[in-house]
């Protein structure tokens, strides 16, 4: 008769629930060893891992992306990235977790971190793609502006206190290019 499926099944039970956006503590996950499981155990439980980030980081990108879209205002849109980046702590908490080995803890924040900057670049590239078909090039210049003002990987460490984001823009500076018309 089997009882308790120990750490394995404890990580994977908190990684389902998470990965559905529970609200689940996870101070008291035990520390995993590599040694402690044969080497397809452990394959599979980094899969897991990995497989739950993923989801809960495309859960995020896809709830910024309407976010953004829905905003026309430069501010709001400005607000929406600096709100978004509150979604990445639960993110960079799970992958940087003390109880998982080094090795995997740093493949595992190097795959978080290139996703979130690879979003980045998504949608700069999409205004690209915008002003192509015609699309307002002062408004394209104003996002690409609040994109780059308010990037993801920008705000506090993780477990930091969030500190005051500045504005998208100062509206009392002076623009800055200067068209001179003859």
């Amino acid at each position: 008769m089997w009882g308790h499926g120990g750490k394995y099944q404890t990580w994977t039970d908190h990684l389902a629930r998470w990965s559905r956006g529970e609200q689940v503590d996870g101070r008291a996950l035990p520390a995993l060893e590599r040694d402690d499981y044969h080497q397809d155990t452990w394959v599979r439980l980094a899969d897991q891992l990995t497989r739950a980030l993923s989801t809960r980081l495309q859960g995020w990108a896809d709830d910024l992306t309407r976010a953004l879209n829905a905003e026309q205002d430069e501010f709001a849109a400005a607000r929406a990235l600096v709100q978004a980046r509150s979604g990445l702590h639960a993110v960079r908490d799970l992958a940087g977790h003390p109880s998982l080995t080094p090795e995997l803890r740093t493949r595992l924040l190097k795959l978080v971190d290139g996703q979130i900057a690879d979003l980045q670049r998504q949608l700069e590239s999409q205004l690209d793609r915008l002003g192509r078909t015609g699309a307002d090039p002062r408004w394209i210049e104003a996002r690409r502006r609040t994109l780059r003002d308010n990037p993801l990987t920008g705000g506090a460490a993780p477990g930091a206190p969030e500190a005051p984001q500045p504005w998208a823009y100062d509206p009392t500076a002076t623009p800055r290019r200067r068209i001179v018309t003859d």
